[in-house]
């Protein structure tokens, strides 16, 4: 009953992430020996792989052991998550005369190439992972980069968001990948080259046909650079919208950047046309 408990409370998830591994070491089998092995496993087998019997075999212990110190897979994945992220802390780091878009951009790397040397990270799906301390570290570093950008604390909420979704759909990509060729034996080149059958039709979609000549497919954008350049740039225009808006001001009406004048009353639309619609809406009782 006690152990049904502890495995359905993410409170006792949060106490083991957080304890350190001390006293229980000299016993032989500790939690940071079990996390290590299930990370190990892991590495090796995929989430597919994991499980309670497999790490206790791998430590020479029987799987009753394991539960002495973690209540079951679930819980062990959560631990398993944040001793990877410790790899990753400090990764945005960068001096701030480097600017929100390096710091940024550095986290998403660093979380790229985290997620190389542990393609199961990317298998871990569901918004209840319960988040240790390693973990929160890389997403503070996240926030921290674009926190002083001038967007609200929603927007920076969301951009972190954002970069760490595209993060892990192109992990997840390749881990399906990976996971595809060892089940089959065959490497994506290899299945793709044998699909003559399909390739004759190709020539019915003229958009397809004309890309295919020209050597679209032959060398093919680099996916996660191609869509990281493009997602930070997007960012950055926003970004420049509202450093605009700060050094202009914007029309009450149509959002439209408006020069303020060096003295005087600020001017509070960008047209005659915009004052108009504004006295329209006045009259009619619209605001």
């Amino acid at each position: 009953m006690g152990g049904k408990r502890k495995a359905d409370d993410p409170d006792y998830t949060v106490e083991l992430l957080w304890q350190r591994d001390g006293a229980e070491a000299r016993q032989g089998l500790s939690l940071g020996r079990i996390v290590r092995a299930g990370v190990e496993l892991a590495d090796a087998e995929g989430l597919a792989g994991l499980s309670m019997r497999k790490v206790a075999e791998r430590l020479g212990f029987t799987t009753m052991s394991l539960y002495r110190h973690v209540s079951g897979r679930e819980q062990l994945i959560d631990l398993m998550c944040d001793a990877v992220a410790g790899e990753s802390v400090g990764a945005g780091d960068a001096a701030e005369r480097d600017g929100w878009r390096a710091r940024l951009e550095a986290c998403a790397r660093e979380g790229w190439a985290l997620r190389r040397r542990h393609p199961w990270l990317a298998e871990v799906r569901g918004g209840r992972h319960v988040p240790g301390p390693n973990v929160i570290a890389c997403y503070e570093q996240m926030l921290a980069a674009v926190a002083g950008t001038g967007l609200s604390p929603s927007e920076v909420i969301a951009v972190a968001g954002l970069v760490g979704r595209f993060v892990d759909s192109e992990a997840l990509l390749l881990a399906e990948t990976a996971e595809t060729e060892r089940r089959s034996g065959l490497s994506e080149e290899e299945w793709w080259g044998s699909r003559d059958t399909l390739f004759e039709r190709l020539n019915d979609y003229p958009t397809i046909a004309r890309l295919w000549e020209e050597g679209g497919f032959d060398q093919p954008e680099d996916p996660f650079e191609f869509g990281l350049a493009r997602l930070l740039d997007g960012i950055e225009l926003l970004i420049q919208r509202y450093k605009t808006s700060d050094e202009t001001g914007v029309c009450v009406m149509c959002g439209t950047p408006v020069e303020q004048p060096a003295s005087g009353r600020p001017k509070a639309y960008c047209s005659p046309s915009c004052r108009q619609r504004a006295y329209r809406r006045r009259r009619t009782g619209q605001d």
